[in-house]
């Protein structure tokens, strides 16, 4: 976790580049009401600091022939260090497994999964997820339609 005091101006960054990482530091500067050499620093903070971890592209899912989604409930059959971690391991490695939490409730993991059709899903539980050892249930529900989708937080300046 980083370990970083946010002020106004580090929010408004924040804020300004969730919503276009591609803003030239210039426009960014401008945009927080500092000049560019300190806009550029406080940027590079974040960065070092590790709250600003990434740069990315979203793709649309459609576009790219991957339209269907998948909540995945995952049930392990023991709740111990070592089964969660071997896991884990497992499923870092899939790029059909776009989320997964470790939940507290009925489930152990919750799983968001693409794929391109039902058959591409069949595939992907009867080849990988059923296969992982220690995995006592799977629970699929399908994605009818995103209503809401945000990448960026909601930081509050």
């Amino acid at each position: 976790m980083p370990d970083i005091e946010l002020d106004a101006i580090d929010r408004r960054i924040l804020k300004a580049i969730q919503a276009n990482a591609r803003m030239r530091n210039v426009d960014l500067a401008e945009a927080v009401g500092l000049s560019a050499s300190p806009c550029l620093r406080r940027v590079k903070r974040l960065e070092d600091a590790g709250v600003i971890r990434d740069y990315v592209t979203l793709v649309d899912q459609q576009a790219v022939g991957l339209p269907v989604s998948i909540f995945i409930n995952v049930t392990l059959e023991r709740q111990v260090e070592k089964a969660l971690e071997e896991f884990e391991a497992t499923i870092r490695s899939w790029p059909e497994v776009m989320e997964c939490y470790l939940m507290t409730g009925d489930a152990d993991y919750l799983l968001r999964v693409v794929t391109a059709d039902l058959s591409a899903y069949e595939r992907f539980l009867m080849d990988r997820l059923t296969r992982v050892t220690g995995v006592a249930a799977i629970k699929s529900s399908f994605s009818l339609k995103q209503v809401v989708y945000r990448t960026a937080l909601p930081v509050a300046v």
